[in-house]
């Protein structure tokens, strides 16, 4: 399953999603990982929540973040869920790119039964319609 939280900067949508870690956890077996730009949100996670701040590795692209996402997979074979704030900037991903990411992320999560739940700071009439069936919350 992949999820979408959005909306433009400073509607809640980091908000949201530390809500969904919080009510996630309550109910997980598995692990969690939260990926972000920073890491502002350490001490707002629970401790058993991996944070890991994606500025801190090499990642210029797209792909490369892909990569990187299938790396998490591969080592946490209890993986449950991964949250990403701040999608588009920590994926080097344009509004226009989405649908690929998307897809990609699809295919990863129906492989290896890892849900996804992003936060993209655009208004949902920005994005493409293709991914309006996935979309969460719309602030």
């Amino acid at each position: 399953m992949v999820e979408c939280i959005v909306g433009k900067k400073g509607k809640g949508k980091t908000k949201h999603l530390l809500e969904r870690v919080r009510v996630r956890k309550e109910t997980s077996r598995g692990s969690i990982v939260y990926l972000d730009k920073s890491p502002q949100h350490m001490y707002e996670l629970d401790r058993s929540v991996r944070l890991i701040d994606v500025t801190e590795y090499p990642l210029e692209s797209k792909e490369a973040f892909l990569g990187f996402i299938c790396g998490i997979v591969s080592l946490d074979h209890d993986l449950e869920i991964m949250f990403l704030d701040s999608f588009l900037t920590i994926a080097h991903c344009e509004p226009a790119d989405i649908t690929w990411m998307l897809d990609r992320l699809k295919e990863i999560s129906n492989k290896y039964s890892v849900d996804f739940l992003l936060s993209i700071s655009a208004d949902k009439e920005e994005l493409p319609e293709e991914i309006y069936k996935d979309i969460c919350v719309s602030l």
